[in-house]
Formats: C-alpha cells, structure tokens, sequence
C-alpha cells in the first residue's frame, strides 16, 4: 500500500524564524478556528436566546477548561516525547509512543464521559451559578461532555501529528469542523429555536468530525503514524515518559481551573450581568490567545526536535525569537482591547450593564498582556526541555492557590468587582518572575 504525501516541517534544519513561522501559522490559523467555535455559540444565542442563555454559555469557560485542559495537557506532553525521538530519527519509538497516546485517549474518553455527566450539576451549583442560568448551564455542560470523549481525541491526534511536525491538515479538518459548527448554530439556535441544546450538539458534532478526519489522515499517511489495533497495548516505560511530560501539563491546566472557579464564583455572586460581561470579555480575550498559545506550543515542539537531533544553539534562537515576537504581538492587541473595550463588548451583548463590568475587567488586564504572554512561552520552552514540572508548579502557586487566597481575602476587605480583576494580572507578574529565574538558570542539553 502507498503511502501519501506527508506535508510536515523539519523544524531541526533551514532558517530558524522561517521553519517556526511556517509551523506556527497553521497552529495560530487553528486556535483561530478553534475560538469561532466558542464566538458561534455565544454570537447566536446572544442574539437569539435570552441574557441567562448567553450567561449559562458564557460562563462555563472553566469547567470546560478543566477536563478538556486536563488531557490536552497530557497530549501536549505525548507530543514533546514524540518530538524528541522523531528528532533523533528514532522511528520505533516515534510508533510505540503514538500508540500509548492513542490508548491513553480511549481509555480516559471513557472515564471523563462518565465522571463530568453525573458531577455538572453539583459543580455548577459549586461554581454559584445563579438559579435561573442553572438549568440552562446544565443543559449545555451535560450534552457538551457526553460528547468529550470526541474532544479528547481530537486533541490527542492533533498532538501526533504536530510533533511530527504536520501541523497543516489538522488546520485543514478544522476549517472543515468550523464550517460545520456555524452553520449548524444557525439551524438549530436560530433557525430551530433549541437554544443552549442547539449550541452544544453543534460544538460536539463539529469537534468530532475535527478527530475522525485527523484519523483518516493519521491512517492514510501510513508508516509510523497508522494506528494499528494490535499495538494499542499498554507499554508500561513509554506510558511512564508520556505521563512524566503531560502529567504536569495536565495538573497545571486544571490547577489553573481551579483556581478560575473560585473567581468566576466570585464574578457570579455579582449576578448574570456580570456573568455575561465576563463572558463577552472572555471571547475577545481568546483571540489574544491565539498568537500565545500557538507560540508556546510550536516553542514545545521545537525545541523538543532540536534538542533531539542535538541542536541546542538552533534551539535557544527559536526560543528566544518566539518569545520576543509574541510579546510584541500582546501589547499591540492588548492596546487595542484597551481602547475599544466598549465597542468589543457590545459585539456579544448590548445589555448596559454587562458592557460597564465588561470594560472594567478588560481595562483592567488588558495593561498587564506582557506578563502573560511569556508566562506562557516559558511554559512552551520549558516543556520542550522536558521540565514539565516547574510551569506545573509556578501555575498551581500562583494561577491556583495564589489567586484563590487573594480572591477570598481580598473580596472580605473590599467587596468590590475591580478587587476580583486583579486576581490575573497579580498572578501573571509573579510567574514571570520565576520562570525568568528558571530559565536563565537552566543548561541546555542535547538528547
């Protein structure tokens, strides 16, 4: 059987910016896709649905955060471990990696399936949902993980086939998947009138189609990519190498959720405006995100490959080039949102008092982007060094722990909204502070 054409990006060879960029391109086209899926949903039910359905949307960012950030987490930590021996050329376990990722992902589909549906509810009333977006936000957040295990593997093979630096199709399936999510939004919220249950099967519909073309493809390739039933057993050192890297991945990003419930419980006690100022705030922010993100993850990839094929001077270059280009790119848009908080919030609600808690929150962080942006590309570098365990750290002190004792005491002193917007940009500057220490401290070693 031939095998097809595999589009991929040999980030160890050529220009350093020119192999980063072209990696990093579809990787911020896709966090782009990725976020129209969320601006859908909350566009067509803001605009054909009541405030309490936009709220009950709008403010679950952290619950979906915490199981799908969880195994994502450790997708991206399979994704280091398969860059580092696609670097090496070491194509035997390059395989036997691909298929522990893949046997993770079905086996955790099934649990969180089962834990998220029977414990939303209680989570929901945890998170001091108010009660008339309680019923709303159930019904969302309980079709939406009936379908997870759908999203999990998506993530898990856009993992795979980015660590081996095909970065390109997996944008392919999800323009293909956003295409879908809108214009199934457009029928059954707008169109059918079936509010948040038309949002939520349009989500997971969508993203499972993202994870059955990702297979087809993986499957076509053919080589070390094809899954093949018979090697789908648990592999006891390769599981333990994929857990080490994505494990802390994984706590982190649930850390940070955690510690995100307790301040949007605090944002909900101020009641459905603010939820929803919040929430329009919330879909803005995610296209900042996106050059972020899609940085820290090819940072992850490539610095993982170089210093797999040996590379390390190639490695800090690429480190050091994405870092300083994505902070530049957060103070230009976080300017903008600055300026045009008004006008950005009204996007997704007209409701005035909405917008007013909207411009706070985004007045406020919004100053602050620098310090974010390279929290998370020192996450991204650090990942790639294999030291998964210092951003896990530095997030769950600070992102978690920290912003809950801050949120809980400050709100005593000065019960006041403003108190709750200083949680991030608090948090933000503390992890710049370690992670800059970290790094420069750190050896670079190839293998």
């Amino acid at each position: 059987m031939g095998k097809t054409k595999e589009k991929t990006v040999n980030l160890t060879e050529g220009s350093v910016a020119g192999g980063l960029w072209a990696f990093t391109l579809p990787l911020m086209l896709g966090q782009l896709l990725q976020q129209l899926y969320n601006v859908a949903d909350a566009w067509v039910i803001g605009n054909y649905a009541d405030n309490a359905s936009f709220a009950a949307v709008s403010a679950g960012g952290s619950l979906t955060f915490l199981v799908v950030g969880f195994f994502n987490g450790i997708s991206i930590g399979g994704g280091v471990v398969i860059s580092r021996y696609f670097g090496a050329e070491d194509h035997q376990n390059v395989s036997k990696a691909i298929h522990t990722n893949v046997l993770f992902g079905v086996t955790a589909s099934i649990l969180a399936t089962i834990v998220t549906v029977i414990f939303t509810p209680a989570i929901l009333v945890w998170m001091q949902t108010p009660e008339n977006v309680l019923p709303y936000s159930i019904t969302y957040f309980r079709i939406y993980f009936a379908g997870i295990s759908m999203i999990i593997l998506y993530n898990i093979f856009m993992a795979i086939m980015r660590a081996v630096g095909d970065s390109v199709h997996p944008l392919y399936y999800l323009c293909i998947s956003s295409v879908v999510n809108v214009i199934l939004d457009l029928v059954l919220v707008a169109g059918m009138h079936m509010g948040v249950t038309g949002a939520a099967l349009a989500t997971v519909v969508s993203q499972g189609l993202s994870a059955i073309l990702c297979l087809i493809r993986m499957q076509r390739t053919g080589g070390y990519m094809k899954i093949h039933l018979s090697k789908l057993r648990y592999d006891g050192p390769m599981m333990r190498r994929v857990l080490y890297q994505g494990l802390p991945a994984g706590i982190q990003n649930s850390a940070l959720s955690i510690g995100n419930f307790v301040v949007q419980a605090s944002f909900n006690a101020f009641g459905e405006f603010a939820m929803s100022g919040m929430g329009a705030h919330s879909k803005i922010e995610g296209f900042v995100f996106i050059p972020i993100i899609s940085i820290s993850n090819a940072l992850s990839t490539f610095v993982s490959q170089n210093l797999g094929a040996g590379e390390v001077e190639r490695a800090k270059k690429g480190a050091f080039l994405g870092t300083v280009v994505s902070m530049g790119m957060a103070v230009v848009m976080g300017m903008g949102m600055y300026l045009l908080a008004p006008q950005l919030i009204r996007i997704f609600t007209s409701e005035p008092q909405s917008v007013e808690y909207g411009v706070v929150f985004m007045r406020t962080v919004t100053i602050f982007y620098l310090f974010l942006t390279f929290s998370h590309e020192a996450t991204g570098i650090l990942r790639g060094l294999g030291m998964s365990v210092i951003p896990m750290l530095g997030m769950f002190g600070f992102w978690c722990v920290g912003r809950i004792l801050y949120v809980t005491i400050a709100l005593r002193v000065i019960p006041d909204f403003r108190v709750i917007c200083w949680a991030y940009p608090l948090t933000w500057i503390c992890t710049t502070a370690i992670f800059s220490i970290v790094l420069f401290r750190t050896k670079w070693r190839a293998g």
